[in-house]
């Protein structure tokens, strides 16, 4: 339900003078406050929190995490992530793609220099032979 203000507009479209001059206008040309933390420029963003920081530690409550804190939290956020199997099957392919290209740029680099691959480049390929009726997508 709409109420009318003093001045006659529906309630949201009051025109204050002084609440337009904190309005500007984006790239896409919408309006938004240009007041708070987050219509900031990330450097001064930073030195806020900074300070913050600062008088956190300064004052003796900052938290620090010990290494058991940090082991549970570095769990509970890898199993999380782990439950979006297409997000880890994405890792996979980026991980297998960098070190194929790792392995032929060794070989590549032997072949020119005349060297034999080394027991690593041999130990690589054998484990990334490929298995009967796998393929791989681009």
């Amino acid at each position: 339900m709409a109420h009318e203000n003093a001045t006659g507009t529906q309630g949201g479209e009051n025109r204050n003078p002084e609440t337009e001059s904190k309005l500007e206008e984006n790239a896409t040309g919408s309006r938004r406050s240009n007041r708070g933390f987050a219509s900031m420029d990330p450097a001064k963003q930073r030195e806020i929190a900074s300070k913050g920081g600062r008088a956190a530690h300064e004052k003796g409550t900052a938290h620090q995490f010990s290494a058991n804190e940090a082991r549970e939290a570095g769990k509970k956020g890898g199993g999380a992530v782990s439950q979006d199997r297409h997000h880890m099957a994405e890792i996979g392919r980026i991980g297998g793609q960098a070190r194929g290209r790792k392995q032929r740029a060794n070989a590549q680099q032997a072949a020119s220099s005349g060297e034999a691959p080394s027991a690593d480049d041999k130990d690589d390929e054998a484990t990334t032979q490929r298995r009967p009726g796998s393929t791989t997508q681009h």
